[in-house]
């Protein structure tokens, strides 16, 4: 596994705006604060989201950019790119997994943050169909596409993009985490970062004690004790 010191570089893939700043802020607020780069890639534009409708033709996926941006700034990252995929739809497929590997040849990370490609039973959030296929495309992307020269091979050929290796996963959202990071010292940023996403969070009555319920008790599962807070993912080793 990856010792912190040896991260330098972190690639997050989502398939929505905002789903990053309710499965990761914390930790991501964590990279950035020690000098980690940290780019986000996100899928769609998430023009199929919200609660109060309106905008639409095409506004809410300009919305939902700036809401993104704004969030991410919130954690320290200012790298934002939004692969445009249409929302609600998005599939498992070459293409995907294509544009997620030139990400990758682009970025270079050491490790990349995604979605669990898994079913998650006993919370059905986290197994939003957008979730589970950018979750499986970024995990082919990774292993075997991106370090593969012969995969893609415009990529290498057209592009300039020599093959890269990254050397670890964490999944947001799986049925078995395995890793959880202390986020107590950066809960406030990440709920700084969620209330960004006002097209998606403003019908909450309070945003704040969801987020210290739910990352409390995880905490808690984790036996970091009471009081504290936590995010939890299931790590992936790839060499």
């Amino acid at each position: 596994m990856l010792s912190e010191s040896e991260i330098e570089r972190v690639l997050v893939v989502t398939a929505h705006p905002d789903d990053v700043d309710f499965g990761a802020a914390g930790s991501i607020a964590r990279f950035t604060d020690r000098g980690v780069e940290v780019t986000y890639c996100v899928v769609t534009d998430g023009d199929a989201g919200g609660f109060d409708r309106e905008v639409d033709n095409g506004g809410m996926a300009e919305l939902r950019r700036g809401e993104q941006t704004a969030a991410a700034k919130a954690v320290g990252v200012t790298d934002v790119r939004f692969l445009g995929y249409p929302d609600g739809s998005v599939v498992q497929s070459l293409d995907l997994r294509r544009d997620i590997a030139r990400v990758i040849r682009q970025v270079r990370p050491d490790l990349v943050i995604t979605h669990s490609p898994e079913r998650n039973y006993r919370f059905v959030a986290p197994s939003h169909p957008d979730h589970r296929a950018v979750g499986g495309a970024a995990l082919d992307a990774v292993y075997p596409d991106a370090r593969n020269p012969y995969a893609f091979p415009e990529l290498l050929l057209q592009e300039g993009l020599e093959a890269w290796t990254v050397r670890e996963v964490w999944l947001n959202g799986s049925p078995t985490p395995d890793h959880h990071v202390d986020i107590t010292e950066t809960v406030d940023r990440k709920i700084n970062a969620l209330r960004a996403h006002a097209s998606q969070v403003s019908h909450m009555d309070d945003l704040d004690g969801f987020v210290r319920d739910r990352f409390g008790q995880t905490a808690v599962t984790a036996g970091f004790g009471e009081g504290r807070y936590a995010e939890a993912f299931q790590r992936v080793l790839t060499v």
